[in-house]
């Protein structure tokens, strides 16, 4: 009786899972944009890292709260297109502060390929 009660417990949580978090979310992003952390709408922790997932090729500006974070303060992985930004001590923005934070990537291609410009914003909240 009680493994029959936890497995329905179990069913009801992917469920759950499955609604809040339906397969195909990314489609919200515009192209050529593959990914971001946090996404829009998230509740984070202050130890957040504002990550971004562009094709092998783009070059990318970072904005937080209006703020451009210089370009030595981002972390990238050319191989991968992966970048990472985290507020830092002695950082343009040393740390979250609480409540809403708005993201604004503008990009374009800088390789492979004819100019592709683009930009996204969005918003997330900090505990």
């Amino acid at each position: 009786m009680m493994y029959s009660g936890l497995a329905l417990l179990l069913a009801a949580l992917v469920g759950f899972v499955v609604v809040l978090y339906p397969e195909g979310e990314n489609s919200a992003l515009p192209e050529p944009l593959e990914d971001v952390f946090p996404r829009p709408g998230d509740v984070v922790v202050r130890q957040t890292a504002v990550e971004v997932d562009l094709p092998v090729g783009y070059d990318l500006d970072l904005y937080v709260d209006g703020q451009k974070v210089p370009e030595l303060e981002l972390g990238n992985t050319p191989s991968t297109g992966r970048w990472i930004w985290q507020p830092a001590p002695g950082g343009s923005i040393e740390e979250w502060g609480p409540g809403d934070h708005t993201v604004l990537i503008t990009w374009d291609r800088v390789a492979g390929g004819r100019p592709d410009p683009g930009e996204f914003e969005w918003s997330f909240r900090v505990l």
